[in-house]
């Protein structure tokens, strides 16, 4: 399995970029990994986390690239102006097959705007979207699109729909995942002519009997739907507030349990601890990118060592499991397929 890893990207690049890459190859053996960057930064990163073995070297590649789109930069105009940068190295090695998947926690746009630069785009997706897995009170929802597509369409969202809908089912477990459109309130006249329009092309497809409806944000974590569709705005939003109160409620009540405990003190910061373990972005590691023709991850721009880790084995595992080929055989079954084409 080929994985290249955008070391240049992310807010602290490339030490924990680099040292959660070394970690995923020394803890699956099938790996090789391509570390894209500038080769003089990407072999000091190498140098801080000890050295490699024999057989771990051979599974190790730098590619030289001498770029770098930074989070300010414009994404098209990083693509254009740069196009020895990491991001568009990582397309390039995906693009001609070189490798499986990409892994990158630099800047989004960039990398869905290489993406669809590209357009290597699954037969019958008009529009990629990234698949954020979001924790509920009944298992692991996934909620698209969190930030690929700010301005869809119907169909878009709809076929965002179908492959969250396949992504629950062979990665979540789901045996028979239910929809959710996001909305201002549960009822069906509610929200603007989108959502409507969403609304109506889910009551006439193959998913009418998974689509329970409109759902509001606070049903999310309630575990009311296994997917969530909303537009990649709304979907980014939400993901960054969720994350926010996260960390909010996390650190208040560590505060509240320090200053009232003294007995179970260890004890509750062990809890504590774990419920950050479990629930933090990082240990997700990513979300992919779904609708392109590979695996892409795109991470957390603060990701650290563990998130990186995560997000290679992630790629691995949606690699290995065929996901594009069960995404391609479903929509293939839709009647709306056609129409899609069109729209896109």
């Amino acid at each position: 399995m080929r994985i290249a890893v955008d070391a240049m990207g992310g807010d602290h690049a490339p030490a924990p970029i680099v040292a959660g890459a070394i970690e995923a190859l020394r803890a699956d053996q099938s790996l090789r990994i391509i570390l894209v960057g500038r080769e003089d930064v990407v072999q000091q990163a190498l140098g801080q986390v000890g050295s490699l073995s024999p057989k771990e070297s051979e599974r190790l590649e730098i590619f030289h690239c001498s770029q770098v789109i930074t989070m300010e930069d414009s994404p098209v105009a990083g693509l254009r102006q740069k196009p020895d940068s990491s991001i568009v190295r990582l397309w390039q090695l995906l693009a001609e097959r070189k490798v499986e998947a990409i892994v990158s926690a630099g800047n989004t746009g960039a990398m869905v705007a290489g993406g669809l630069r590209l357009r290597r785009f699954l037969p019958h997706v008009s529009r990629p979207g990234i698949a954020a897995t979001m924790p509920t009170m009944q298992g692991p929802c996934v909620l698209l699109d969190v930030g690929a597509n700010v301005s869809p369409r119907a169909i878009h969202l709809y076929q965002y729909g179908v492959m969250g809908a396949i992504y629950a089912k062979h990665v979540l477990k789901k045996e028979k995942p239910t929809i959710g459109l996001m909305n201002v309130g549960t009822e069906e006249a509610k929200g603007h002519d989108l959502a409507k329009e969403t609304h109506a092309i889910f009551d006439s497809s193959p998913l009418r009997d998974q689509f329970i409806g409109n759902i509001e944000g606070r049903d999310i974590h309630r575990g009311v739907a296994d997917v969530v569709v909303s537009d990649g705005f709304v979907g980014n939003v939400v993901l960054k507030v969720c994350e926010g109160v996260f960390d909010f409620i996390m650190r208040v009540t560590a505060t509240e349990l320090a200053r009232h405990l003294q007995l179970e003190r260890d004890r509750a910061q062990q809890v504590i601890h774990q419920l950050v373990e479990t629930y933090d972005y990082s240990s997700q590691g990513g979300a992919p990118l779904l609708g392109i023709d590979g695996i892409c991850i795109i991470c957390h721009g603060a990701s650290g060592a563990k998130a990186i880790r995560n997000a290679v084995g992630m790629a691995a595992r949606l690699a290995a499991a065929r996901l594009n080929e069960i995404i391609v055989q479903e929509l293939e079954t839709s009647p709306l397929t056609a129409a899609s084409v069109e729209v896109g």
